[in-house]
């Protein structure tokens, strides 16, 4: 890695470490407010539904600006929405609003976060290439989980003890003035390198255009598909699980007041995120395809979430919250360099947003049955059901593998070209 390549790496593990700080200051304890708040489980996990379907609205819009307008504009749209949305989240607590009104702030913070998704990635990946960087992308998405990792703990942890020693709304104050900070970082700093904007055509005709390109690189490229066919099973069950996994640690520890005890489950689950980053590269080398260490990781993560359902011991379930996070870091690298060789730069930016999208389209759906299925039975059948869940990508991501793409055993760095 040149010295330019590694300003840019050094640049994006700086938005990866302000942007995940920020967001973990309220993951340990979000469920927690929101049940303050007067909502039920249902309604909670409702909420958070509201935002994965914000992100589902969005995803393509917000991906269409970072590949019309601009990858710096996009982020820099996100941390003000975000900021803005989250302000107002806090003041949703304060009033003991209503469902319909968190419902509609829920969106917000999905389209704040989805001027985020896909631009990233790709001003990353395009400013590499800018520079010359022809090394392996799980390296650079590895270190990335791993200072996501140390910020998440970091947050999460303290989120957890300033909710203790406070309350529960003041981690969400911190939040927002952290996405500030991040606005003005970045405004000074990004520049989009390897990528022009098209901002020649009008913006309709300029939207046709790139969503027409990007499915054509995307859905229509059948290793590509099945993925992002394959991502709402993985990402409906785990957002749920995230946030499910506060309540039944404090149910299962027997104390539902020890905050910090539900912070424990993020601070965790950032510890074993560093581990998988730092480890992800050594284990895709293990296997002669990225589609192996996935289909692995998946397999993994499914029975961990059973075993971790069906479980009654606090020590034991925290020893699975390991394991799960640990597979799920490993895997997560993996995908991205496996979707990112396989995209065109021009389009990378939106088809990134069409997997998150279809992630998202999980959450929507799954998030509120699951919550549903915990008022009904309890936090660890809940669990059990999602692990299921999971498992019904597997296939999916077979399918991806029966393609045989040149991605799929690629060990350095080259820039997707049109399938033949």
């Amino acid at each position: 890695m040149n010295q330019a390549a590694r300003r840019i790496q050094r640049v994006y593990l700086v938005l990866l470490l302000g942007n995940t700080l920020a967001a973990s200051f309220i993951w340990g304890i979000n469920t927690l407010f929101l049940l303050d708040a007067g909502l039920s489980n249902f309604e909670a996990f409702a909420a958070n539904a509201f935002f994965t379907a914000g992100m589902v609205i969005f995803e393509i819009p917000t991906g269409v600006v970072a590949d019309t307008v601009g990858r710096k504009a996009s982020y820099l749209l996100g941390t003000i929405t975000l900021s803005a949305s989250t302000a107002l989240y806090w003041l949703l607590w304060v009033w003991h609003a209503p469902f319909g009104w968190w419902a509609l702030v829920s969106v917000l913070l999905g389209l704040g976060f989805t001027f985020f998704s896909g631009a990233v990635e790709a001003w990353l990946v395009d400013a590499l290439t800018f520079h010359d960087y022809t090394g392996s992308l799980e390296a650079v998405f590895g270190r990335g989980l791993v200072v996501t990792g140390i910020a998440m703990f970091a947050g999460s942890v303290l989120g957890g003890v300033v909710a203790q020693a406070t309350n529960l709304g003041v981690p969400f104050l911190l939040r927002a003035g952290l996405l500030v900070v991040m606005f003005v970082f970045a405004f000074f700093v990004m520049r989009d390198l390897g990528f022009t904007p098209d901002r020649g055509a009008g913006p309709l005709k300029a939207t046709r255009n790139v969503l027409t390109q990007s499915i054509e690189h995307g859905l229509k490229r059948r290793s590509v598909r099945y993925v992002i066919l394959a991502a709402p099973f993985a990402s409906g069950v785990g957002i749920y699980a995230f946030y499910a996994l506060q309540p039944y640690l404090l149910e299962l520890w027997g104390d539902e007041s020890a905050y910090s005890i539900a912070g424990l489950a993020a601070a965790i689950l950032s510890l074993s995120q560093v581990a998988g980053g730092v480890l992800a590269p050594r284990v895709r080398g293990l296997f002669a395809r990225r589609t192996s260490t996935i289909i692995g990781a998946s397999i993994a993560s499914g029975v961990s979430l059973i075993i971790l359902g069906v479980n009654s011991l606090f020590w034991l379930a925290i020893a699975l919250l390991v394991v799960w996070g640990f597979v799920f870091a490993v895997a997560e690298p993996v995908t991205r360099a496996y979707l990112n060789d396989m995209i065109p730069s021009k389009q990378r930016a939106t088809v990134l947003s069409f997997d998150s999208l279809f992630g998202s389209l999980g959450g929507v759906f799954i998030q509120p049955a699951l919550g549903r299925s915990a008022d009904l039975w309890g936090y660890g059948t809940s669990l059990v059901i999602g692990g299921v869940i999971e498992l019904i990508g597997i296939p999916l991501l077979f399918a991806s593998r029966r393609q045989r793409d040149p991605a799929d055993t690629n060990v350095v760095r080259a820039d997707a070209a049109p399938q033949a």
